[in-house]
């Protein structure tokens, strides 16, 4: 009988489960507005706090702090859609010298007796479809950013709450100063995520548009931002940036300058992602590297463009979430990155 309430039981969970993601997915347009403007707030939180100590007016530091993400947000839109419509225009002429490239590397590859179809190669490689790939990218997230107002509205009403966040916490919850260690522990593990990652981001971002500019690569500025920004993204972020400026070298300077790109990318990628980041990011967030690729897929379905921007972060307050419940600590563990240390006896 007992067995039986406990399926019952389970059953119940996994279809509450089912039924909020699939509202969540269905409200995606109002819920990830509301994600995104809630790491803008924890990330300008301590911000805040430090103009405060110079006895600065709340409304003031609030004002100078949203003034500088605007000018932030408006420079990188404003210089990336810049870039993106001069490359538009070259794209045409682009797509026809890849063309020529592939029938010499068909009639190359021919000479060694190695059978490639022409066809195959300009489908596997298009460059529209490669744009269309980084397109759709940007176009979910610039989707996002066309509700900026809300967005902004909701961080300001969010950071004139966040000092009356812990006394509303000690009023509402059974055990507050436990819940305020975890909360604590939460915003610590999130905007020390986000601080090393943005600097990370930044620094691949702005050598791999040295490294462009001093291969003479056309619109390294572009590279670089888009570098900065798929560098959130776990995993294959990476791997997306590093596509464009390797066939655009291929198509304007030939196979030598392009394999330089790409071994150039790779090198730096391996330095920032595998040497820097795990330096300073310690343990990081504890989670397994398998979890978080599973979470990009996962997050990338339920929340678009801005979920595998903050997959990481996402499941990170899920697994801290599960260590709070006896039910769900099992859980927790398995999406750690390391074997617990207490065990039972």
């Amino acid at each position: 009988m007992s067995s039986l309430t406990g399926i019952n039981k389970t059953l119940v969970v996994l279809a509450s489960l089912f039924i909020v993601l699939g509202g969540i997915k269905l409200a995606s347009e109002i819920v990830v507005p509301f994600i995104l403007a809630a790491f803008i707030a924890i990330i300008c939180n301590p911000m805040l706090k430090f103009l405060a100590r110079f006895k600065i007016p709340k409304g003031l530091a609030i004002l100078v702090i949203i003034a500088l993400v605007i000018l932030i947000g408006a420079s990188i839109g404003g210089l990336v859609g810049q870039s993106v419509n001069d490359f538009s225009k070259q794209l045409p002429t682009y797509k026809e010298d890849l063309q020529e490239k592939f029938v010499w590397l068909v009639s190359t590859a021919a000479d060694y007796n190695i059978l490639l179809d022409k066809q195959q190669l300009i489908s596997m490689l298009d460059p529209n479809k490669l744009i269309d790939v980084a397109t759709n990218m940007l176009t979910g997230f610039g989707g996002v950013m066309a509700n900026s107002f809300l967005i902004l509205l909701i961080v300001v009403f969010m950071l004139f709450e966040a000092p009356s966040l812990g006394h509303k916490v000690h009023l509402a919850l059974d055990d507050p100063e436990m819940k305020m260690q975890q909360i604590d522990r939460f915003l610590d593990s999130i905007n020390s995520y986000l601080a090393i990652k943005t600097l990370v981001s930044l620094a691949t971002g702005v050598v791999a548009a040295i490294f462009l500019w001093a291969l003479d690569v056309d619109y390294f500025v572009l590279w670089g931002v888009v570098a900065f920004l798929l560098n959130y993204i776990p995993n294959i972020g990476s791997i997306i940036a590093a596509v464009p400026p390797v066939l655009l070298a291929l198509v304007t300077q030939g196979p030598l300058v392009s394999g330089i790109v790409a071994v150039g990318y790779i090198c730096i990628n391996t330095l920032m992602g595998n040497i820097i980041e795990p330096r300073f990011m310690g343990r990081g967030l504890g989670l397994s590297t398998l979890v978080v690729f599973l979470s990009l897929i996962f997050w990338g379905w339920l929340l678009g463009t801005v979920g595998m921007l903050l997959s990481v972060p996402l499941t990170m307050v899920v697994k801290i979430a599960l260590e709070t419940s006896e039910d769900g600590k099992w859980l927790a563990i398995l999406l750690g990155s390391e074997q617990p240390d207490n065990r039972p006896s």
